[in-house]
């Protein structure tokens, strides 16, 4: 399928797999794929790493914002077409941004205007020639509200907190369920709540629950989307 020079938006709640729907349609079609949340946590295990995330999610904001200033956060292909890792002043962090310990935090450093503002210009910079397939949670609304598509992604709470826990254990994680369904509602709130960029479906974006879809019906749905808006790009 050979589609215009378009960006495709992917927002949605933690663990409904933006990520790996995202990866597919940007192999499928070609483009590049960014997930903006990979930015928010390699921040975040930046800032745990360096003392700025005290007990109770406390962040020290002066020393982080004046961190910010010199800290390199940027997106390395690795082997396999359309693979990034993230990477902090060129060490590949992809494994260690992915622990509960992060997922815990992000989304008190998420919510810091600052940070988004740092991430939103890494982003813009990746965004600028287009071709590109992105997920987050404000991808839609704030940081490209002209992507040509835009999904917003749900699915069951606990069917997401299985998904999340699933995905640790295969990597020999460490969990519970209780654990990771209470970190997965804790984050709801606080995506849904904050005051910069709250986590919510833009007008133009089209809902996709896929609490009970598989990820081939999943793609079978994008290319009904893809088919109906851009009929050229099929042929």
């Amino acid at each position: 399928m050979k589609l215009p020079d378009i960006i495709i938006a992917i927002d949605g709640f933690s663990s409904t797999g933006k990520s790996t729907f995202a990866k597919l349609i940007a192999a499928k079609l070609g483009f590049m794929y960014l997930d903006s949340g990979a930015l928010y946590r390699a921040v975040t295990l930046f800032a745990l790493d360096s003392g700025f995330i005290a007990k109770g999610s406390k962040v020290d904001e002066k020393a982080l914002l004046e961190a910010l200033k010199k800290l390199d956060v940027s997106f390395r292909p690795t082997a396999g077409a359309g693979k990034f890792h993230t990477c902090i002043d060129g060490r590949d962090v992809e494994r260690r941004i992915r622990t509960l310990k992060v997922s815990s935090s992000v989304s008190y450093i998420a919510e810091l205007a600052f940070v988004r503002e740092y991430v939103d210009r890494i982003l813009h910079e990746y965004g600028k020639k287009g071709r590109l397939v992105m997920d987050g949670r404000d991808i839609g609304t704030a940081v490209f509200p002209d992507a040509q598509l835009k999904v917003f992604m749900t699915a069951d709470p606990a069917i997401r907190a299985e998904r999340r826990l699933k995905e640790m254990q295969e990597k020999g994680e460490k969990g519970t369920f209780e654990d990771v369904l209470k970190n997965v509602q804790e984050r709801d709130k606080i995506d849904s709540g904050r005051a910069v960029h709250p986590l919510k479906q833009a007008p133009d974006a089209i809902l996709l629950d896929n609490s009970h879809m598989t990820m081939d019906e999943e793609m079978a749905w994008l290319d009904k989307i893809l088919n109906e808006r851009w009929p050229d790009g099929a042929r």
